[in-house]
């Protein structure tokens, strides 16, 4: 049995799940930072410094918390907007590769023909090289 669960760990699959977890507790950190110290004050001049975990609705013997709510579903919010600008931000600085291209167009009958055609298979038209 420890035989097969070293083949398990040493499994490619294992061990790049075990280091995008690691990165990615890691990247919440930064994250959580960036919207408890940067984002959440900014925030907090336009709401007035309002403390939604104060807001509660009393129903007989039950507390519901409804302030903490509304501050848990800002967070996420929050959490959510500024991922999404920072993934956004990260694919626009990762250019695709331009592709090379495979085919050209016959001057002659605009057919898409093959790059390296010297004579066009829809027209017969001989092509400069």
């Amino acid at each position: 049995m420890i035989k097969e669960f070293k083949e398990f760990i040493a499994r490619g699959n294992v061990l790049e799940m075990a280091v995008g977890i690691i990165i990615g507790a890691a990247f919440k950190a930064i994250v959580d930072s960036l919207v408890a110290d940067i984002i959440t004050p900014i925030l907090n001049v336009f709401l007035n410094g309002v403390n939604f975990k104060e807001w509660v609705l009393k129903v007989g013997p039950i507390t519901f918390g409804v302030g903490n709510f509304i501050n848990n579903v800002l967070s996420f919010l929050v959490i959510a907007f500024v991922l999404f600008l920072i993934i956004k931000a990260f694919n626009k600085a990762r250019k695709p590769k331009p592709v090379a291209a495979t085919t050209k167009i016959c001057p002659h009958c605009k057919s898409e023909i093959a790059l390296e055609a010297t004579r066009c298979p829809y027209c017969t038209s001989e092509l400069d090289k």
